[in-house]
């Protein structure tokens, strides 16, 4: 199912109460539909793209949970469609009963459409594996650091930054393990 905008004419004025607005004297109310069950045959079709590399074009997966700024949420096909900022986090593709894959993203967008296609655009994503979480510690306790110090008001913001995204990365690895 998708969502749709049934219009029922009314009177003038710009007005938003209760998922009904006003355009041009016409009310607009916004209807919402939550996806079925998927079936076997019935798949999401997947595209992730980083700016210099293509993960998946196109490509039919069962199910893809998502790290947004609106929460956590499993994608499946017939989901509604939205838009979601992406928060530093996993995304877990599972392609077939036997196989998933995980990545760590830094942030983006995932667009769902209601064609159940599902468009994931990010600035930056590894295989979770990939990562060490010694590594992860030591970078943590590093930006830390720097947010306590004397330094600039820039670098202590870049710090800031730094330690969301390696809590985020220590969580999503702890979660894994």
């Amino acid at each position: 199912m998708t969502f749709f905008a049934r219009i029922v004419r009314g009177g003038g004025g710009a007005v938003l109460r209760n998922n009904n607005f006003r355009v041009n004297n016409t009310f607009v109310t916004s209807v919402r539909h939550y996806a079925a069950e998927t079936s076997a045959s019935n798949n999401l079709k997947l595209s992730f793209a980083l700016p210099h590399q293509t993960i998946y074009k196109s490509i039919e997966v069962q199910q893809v949970n998502i790290s947004a700024s609106s929460g956590d949420m499993g994608i499946l096909a017939n989901h509604v469609p939205s838009i979601e900022q992406l928060k530093p986090g996993i995304i877990e593709i599972t392609e077939n009963p036997n196989s998933t894959k995980k990545y760590f993203v830094s942030g983006g967008f995932a667009v769902m459409n209601n064609n159940s296609s599902l468009d994931i655009n990010a600035v930056e994503a590894f295989p979770l594996n990939d990562f060490s979480i010694e590594n992860i510690r030591t970078n943590l306790a590093e930006a830390q650091r720097i947010v306590a110090s004397n330094m600039s008001e820039e670098e202590k913001n870049i710090a800031r930054v730094e330690i969301d995204v390696y809590e985020a990365l220590q969580s999503a690895i702890g979660k894994s393990s």
